[in-house]
């Protein structure tokens, strides 16, 4: 049977390939999507790839994750600095979770250095530009099948 695995992505990933191109490159988000339900379908993962710019949705797609899923990778986008109620929600998600980001989150504005979620993940992944999505399938299979 395969397991679930949830990729959540916060606000303005949605324009990944216009936004800033020389932060976060060239492809966009449903390009991402395309190589992270291949990447899955070789580790044997059922996808649910959503986005949204909406604080609200993105804390219901957790709550969606807590009844079926194996594990979250979440790219909070901005929310990750500030949001506590995503922290409150993955921490309610008991099974693997990686944080991730396109970029170097340490290497930009000092605000970006905190994370509001990073103390209820098991790991993150930054700063490998699209990559980072599937360096992330690969890690969360790991910590899935221990």
């Amino acid at each position: 049977m395969s397991k679930k695995l949830y990729i959540i992505n916060g606000p303005n990933l949605n324009l990944l390939g216009i936004r800033e191109p020389e932060k976060y490159g060239n492809i966009s988000l449903n390009k991402i999507n395309e190589l992270c339900f291949e990447k899955c379908k070789k580790h044997n993962f059922k996808l649910n790839f959503f986005q949204s710019n909406i604080e609200g949705e993105l804390i219901s797609e957790i709550h969606k994750a807590i009844n079926d899923g194996h594990g979250i990778i979440i790219n909070a986008g901005a929310l990750t600095h500030t949001s506590i109620g995503l922290l409150d929600a993955l921490s309610m998600f008991i099974r693997p979770k990686i944080e991730l980001h396109i970029t170097n989150i340490y290497a930009r504005e000092d605000f970006r250095h905190k994370s509001y979620i990073s103390p209820v993940v098991n790991g993150i992944i930054a700063g490998f530009g699209f990559n980072s999505y599937l360096h992330a399938i690969d890690a969360i299979k790991g910590l899935i099948e221990e």
